[in-house]
């Protein structure tokens, strides 16, 4: 794969070989990500402007656009600078004026001669009784009007570039448009009637009538496909290239499963027993596995973790457990210790306070073998690890983890199988788009023994009320969390925040009950703070949003959000999600600050409705968008053009199956489609993909 196509290079060119682009426009263009004459392409027209000819304004409903044919009658020149100069004119039914601001007379006169004939377009609006048309779009000669379309397509500008200077640019950009080599699957193309990549790119861009706008037009929705495809593809190939000819089959034998089943006071869910079956069926075959097991709060991807690790551990080698800090690596090792035990399997931990004799030993009964099950935080990466035979790698909380340490890691052993753990739920589009190189198990239940948390709105001017409530709650044993606002912009607004807080309750609930963690603190301080909580030394923990992620404290049963409207509403869910652990009645309260806009109040009362992660992430997606609900920045995910993921999640799933398929049957992309979709991937810029082949 040498380099870009040469029939892509005028799409690649500099913008300023369009027609009507000088540096200066280039420079604006760039303002919104405009930088190819390919962005131009792929920049739709979000409107349109009815420009057809009517016989007179009276057929139009005022104000709108109209386009008349008139007589120009006479020229009123300003009485006054600063005063609009009018021109009279007539067309077949009705008069009005054509109004021009800091006019040159001379050249209005030489356009508008009196007594002639013209076509005006523009917009009309009634002024003291009287039709005006300020500042035509377009003003023509009666035989030049097939040079208005009937239906005008507006395009999303930015200051400096006006309309029309970018509707000649993206036809200057249209002109160069190659006709390519299909590279859809044709019996998807005639499926869904879709038109070919040249007919679409110009029919998106000349729509006829408003219905050509939305996403669900044919040319739209096969011009989203290839975004979205060409995304997928790249995402295979990463997972070819991961998985590729190095898995080793890891077969379990059921004994030390067993022993932990027979010891658990439960039965698993029907959603656990099922990705228990995913896990071991990859494990046990030739390829890699690359599995994302995504669970809501408490749904119990522990148990499911721990039967992933005994089939590495009956098989006869080794898995790891990576947390992202060491409080959630010694919590791991807390939940898991008991059913290891119950299999009796050797369990140990390795973090980066292990110093000296202690952790040379350690290293040492790891590369004996003498340890099964390694839980530790990324101490676990450092060069002098190493395992006798890692099978299985398991990572808690993937949004720190992206391709290249899942890469890295498989290093570490010949072929590890990965499964990445996350408690954040996901639409389904987005997990595509996020992990489309993985598979997908969803533990959609919740185990028996959860209480349900009760969630109440309550508003900032009760917080006495909820304060006096605290000191009850306390006085009778229970803990509680009291989470301080979000202050997107600066983490000292928020420390201070959180300390003044600190000290209120503090005077409240008296001195040694309450502890505080923020994002500021050294973190061995933090960790200190957190451990005296879930040794229970202090009832009360006022945060920020430190302790989102999988804090375990059973006897917490109160969780307090204050300002709650400054969370989205993933986080609210994460943060209710630390209460409800135990067997107490546990209640969140959301302290809100009225009054409350639209979308706001939305989010919260989806939250006191439901407790069904699933369901607030796609409501959250619905209200939010993709791009803000993950961020875009840290999350790998794409920009996506002309794709919209909330509406067109068919499409993805779509997307994903013909990327695999295409690459089951043609691997290094050799064949008569494959180089179609090599074309493809360079006019995506998909780079990432590009190197892949090479690589394979």
């Amino acid at each position: 794969m040498s380099g870009r196509p040469s029939i892509l290079f005028p799409l690649f060119a500099e913008l300023e070989t369009l027609e009507g682009v000088g540096p200066k426009t280039a420079k604006h263009l760039a303002q919104i990500d405009i930088e190819r004459p390919r962005d131009l392409l792929f920049t739709l027209p979000h409107t349109g402007v009815d420009r057809r000819l009517v016989p007179s304004l009276r057929a139009l409903t005022l104000p709108g656009t109209g386009t008349v044919e008139v007589e120009i009658g006479r020229h009123r020149q300003p009485a006054s600078r600063g005063r609009p100069y009018r021109v009279d004119v007539e067309d077949a039914e009705t008069s009005f004026q054509l109004v021009f601001f800091h006019a040159n007379g001379e050249y209005l006169q030489r356009q508008l001669p009196t007594g002639q004939r013209r076509i005006v377009s523009g917009k009309i609006e009634l002024f003291d009784g009287v039709a005006q048309m300020v500042h035509p779009d377009h003003i023509l000669r009666p035989e030049q009007a097939g040079e208005i379309p009937d239906y005008e397509p507006v395009y999303p500008l930015t200051s400096g570039v006006t309309l029309k200077t970018m509707t000649k640019a993206a036809r200057s950009a249209l002109a160069r448009a190659p006709e390519l080599a299909e590279w859809i699957d044709p019996a998807l193309v005639a499926r869904e009637g879709w038109p070919d990549w040249h007919a679409a790119v110009t029919g998106a861009h000349a729509p006829k009538v408003v219905r050509d706008l939305s996403p669900d037009a044919p040319t739209r929705r096969r011009l989203a496909y290839d975004e979205l495809f060409a995304h997928q593809v790249t995402l295979a190939l990463a997972r070819s290239v991961e998985r590729r000819g190095k898995g080793r089959a890891s077969v379990a034998t059921g004994r030390l499963q067993g022993k932990v089943l027979a010891a658990l006071p439960y039965h698993p869910t029907g959603a656990q027993e099922r990705a228990v079956r995913e896990i071991s069926e990859d494990m046990g075959g030739p390829k890699r596995m690359a599995r994302l097991l995504q669970g809501d709060v408490g749904a119990g991807k522990t148990l499911v973790a721990v039967m992933a690790l005994l089939v590495a551990v009956e098989a006869g080698g080794q898995g790891v457990m990576m947390a992202p800090t060491e409080i959630l690596a010694r919590q791991h090792l807390d939940s898991i210790r008991p059913l290891a035990e119950s299999a009796g399997v050797v369990l140990e931990i390795l973090t980066g306070r292990d110093k000296g004799a202690e952790r040379q030993a350690k290293l040492a009964a790891l590369a004996r073998g003498d340890i099964q099950i390694l839980v530790g935080t990324h101490a676990v990466f450092q060069k002098d690890v190493e395992f006798k035979d890692l099978r299985l790698a398991v990572i808690d909380e993937q949004h720190r983890f992206g391709v290249a340490q899942r890469m890295e890691l498989g290093a570490k052993g010949h072929a590890v199988d990965v499964l990445v753990m996350t408690a954040t739920p996901i639409p389904r589009s987005l997990a595509l788009a996020q992990y489309g190189d993985m598979d997908l198990s969803v533990l959609d239940e919740k185990p028996p023994g959860r209480t349900p948390v009760k969630t109440a709105l309550v508003s900032t001017d009760r917080i006495d009320e909820v304060v006096d409530h605290l000191r009850r709650a306390v006085a009778g044993g229970k803990q509680a969390y009291w989470v301080c606002p979000l202050v997107e912009e600066s983490e000292t607004v928020e420390m201070t925040a959180a300390e003044d807080r600190f000290r209120h309750l503090r005077a409240t609930l008296g001195e040694g009950r309450v502890g505080l963690v923020h994002g500021q603190m050294p973190p061995a301080e933090k960790d200190a703070a957190m451990a005296r909580f879930v040794e229970g030394e202090t009832s009360v923990l006022v945060a920020t949003t430190v302790i989102e992620v999988g804090v375990n404290v059973p006897n917490a049963s109160i969780m307090v959000i204050e300002q709650a409207e400054s969370f989205g509403l993933a986080q609210l869910h994460q943060l209710r999600g630390r209460v409800g652990r135990g067997a107490a009645a546990s209640t969140c309260l959301l302290l809100y600050q009225g009054p409350l806009g639209e979308t706001a109040r939305r989010r919260l009362e989806i939250l006191r409705e439901t407790e069904d992660g699933f369901r607030i992430a796609e409501e959250d997606l619905a209200m939010r968008g993709a791009g803000d609900l993950i961020g875009t920045a840290q999350s790998g995910l794409p920009k996506f053009r002309i794709a919209d993921m909330e509406r067109q999640t068919g499409l993805m799933q779509m997307a994903q199956q013909d990327a695999r398929r295409l690459l089951a049957d043609d691997p290094t992309l050799q064949g008569e489609r494959g180089q179609a979709v090599r074309v493809l991937l360079w006019l995506m810029e998909q780079d990432k993909a590009i190197r892949l082949i090479s690589v394979g």
